[in-house]
């Protein structure tokens, strides 16, 4: 008699454990897995903490992943910082912070070992100014002063941080000399504070002039051309000379917004920044060039924006993430900022960034399998903040996410599910917003994620792959999820798998991490398609 088979029929509420697992409590107060801490390493990583969840604060749920980091440390630190700097590199993330956060927590609180594997790290991790300043930031808060410390001073900087800081200063000065122009200061640092503190030796006499103008704000020697440009541009009194500045230097906004706030009024001036606009830049930037008149219907500067969104290979050098495309197609669209400035939208820059966010993911190869779309649509999901973008809520990401799956994939259905089922007609080719906006309007309630295997069984509908997009606090059902998956494999399709998309950075699962036929994956993290699709063949 196959024992094992009986008891994995057996149908158990949601609000008990599985007999015999190893199932947790979740925050809503039914039973899941609890993921590895590698896996909640990866979730904090792509997912971040900010705006929390329905049933957890941000404070607390950033303390819980900090705590999986900390035990990650423990058991490999080579291996923490390996993943902390690969997600970072790879662009997998839409935001870095999460990234700079664990990177500090290791020279904050891990070993002598994780210490040196975080400093050897720093300049991958931190490749831009504000990444630094965001580091020395976390390391102030996370590791306490020392008898001689007090604010800004040596009693949070071991010498093996002013060593790691100083080599930061020390990689090329043209580049080092960017990034003093473009990132002044943020979180209360400044380029002039960390250059005092970590004291950089001069590798050139280019590094040593810049330095000097860093601490002192005035050449004493031959500065890298950028830094001559920004001098020149603040003594600039016509346009003429200012776009000629910005041309030959590709100044950046922000030394043109330093020298005077008053040039960035003129369309001029926002012309010959965008002929050298970094990719990302263009994008956030995209609502005042429109309000200053550059970017209008049939201008040469819409055909110009419009050409780098339909560019795939740059929007993947540039490591623009598919949420910060999200973020500035819903933003865009609206017509306004939160700083009160408002624009009419220009339709084909709308498409464009609809079209961008789909070029953000790798191309993967369709698999041939069955695949059924499952979006969690409960009050839960409703709540929170993906990866710190305002309006994002886990609800409209997983809308999101799931039409770049479907795209891939031509054989597939859609469901939405709380503690009802309900069936949705969504197509590929639809634009985003128009898919956000179905999923909003439908009514919210209860989570039951084992509804979509049971809608499956009853309707006798083949699945070669169940995907479940949630934040997997499913507690409504009077069965398991992973026990509906095991009945419609043993009345329909035997090796019906199960991914499991999170959606928040929570500590939880459906997937059972025993069961070889079933994932559990992080949403909106870049590599995210691929793994997916390798797994399903």
């Amino acid at each position: 008699m196959d024992y094992a088979r009986h008891v994995q029929a057996h149908e158990t509420p949601q609000s008990e454990p599985i007999p015999g697992s190893a199932q947790v409590p979740n925050s809503a107060g039914g039973y899941a897995w609890a993921v590895s801490k590698w896996d909640r390493l990866d979730r904090f990583l792509v997912l971040g903490t900010e705006g929390g969840t329905y049933y957890v604060g941000e404070r607390q749920l950033t303390r819980e992943n900090a705590d999986a980091i900390v035990a990650c440390l423990a058991e490999d630190a080579a291996r923490t910082i390996t993943r902390i700097a690969e997600v970072s590199e790879a662009g997998r993330a839409p935001r870095n912070d999460p990234a700079v956060f664990a990177l500090a927590l290791a020279y904050a609180e891990g070993n002598a070992e994780a210490r040196r594997f975080a400093l050897a790290a720093l300049p991958r991790v931190c490749r831009i100014g504000t990444h630094l300043f965001h580091f020395v930031k976390f390391i102030e808060t996370l590791r306490p002063a020392g008898p001689k410390g007090g604010g800004k001073g040596p009693g949070r900087w071991g010498r093996a941080l002013r060593r790691a800081v100083a080599a930061w200063y020390q990689a090329d000065a043209p580049r080092v000399a960017y990034q003093a122009v473009k990132y002044v200061q943020r979180d209360g640092w400044s380029h002039k504070d960390l250059v005092i503190l970590s004291h950089p030796k001069p590798l050139t006499a280019a590094h040593g002039a810049l330095y000097d103008w860093i601490v002192n704000g005035k050449r004493a020697g031959e500065c890298p051309p950028i830094i001559q440009a920004v001098e020149a541009l603040r003594a600039a009194t016509e346009t003429k000379e200012v776009t000629r500045l910005i041309r030959e230097h590709r100044l950046p906004r922000e030394a043109v917004e330093t020298a005077s706030t008053e040039w960035l009024k003129r369309p001029e001036v926002w012309e010959a920044l965008l002929e050298e606009m970094p990719l990302e830049a263009m994008v956030r930037n995209l609502g005042v060039m429109t309000a200053r008149g550059l970017i209008a219907p049939m201008a040469n500067a819409t055909a110009y924006v419009l050409s780098r969104l339909a560019n795939a290979d740059a929007i993947r050098k540039a490591r623009l993430h598919p949420i910060k495309l999200l973020a500035a197609l819903l933003t865009y669209q609206n017509g306004s900022s939160r700083g009160g400035r408002e624009w009419t939208p220009v339709g084909p820059i709308v498409d464009a960034l609809d079209s961008a966010f789909y070029l953000a993911f790798p191309n993967v190869e369709t698999t041939g399998k069955r695949w059924l779309y499952a979006l969690d649509i409960s009050g839960s999901m409703a709540t929170g903040e993906v990866a710190g973008v305002k309006g994002l809520t886990p609800r409209i990401a997983s809308a999101a996410m799931a039409l770049v799956l479907a795209a891939t994939e031509p054989q597939h259905c859609f469901v939405a599910f709380q503690t009802e089922l309900t069936p949705l007609t969504i197509s590929p080719s639809w634009r985003l917003d128009t898919a956000c906006e179905k999923i909003s309007r439908l009514p919210m309630g209860g989570t039951d994620c084992a509804l979509p295997m049971l809608y499956a069984a009853k309707h006798e509908i083949p699945i070669d792959c169940f995907v479940v997009l949630t934040d997997s606090e499913t507690w409504a059902g009077s069965i398991h999820p992973v026990q509906a998956l095991r009945k419609y494999r043993a009345v329909l399709v035997p090796t019906a798998k199960l991914i499991v998309v999170g959606m928040t950075a929570s500590g939880f699962t459906i997937a059972d991490p025993a069961d070889a036929g079933m994932l559990d994956v992080v949403g909106f993290d870049t590599a995210t398609p691929e793994l997916m699709t390798q797994f399903a063949r």
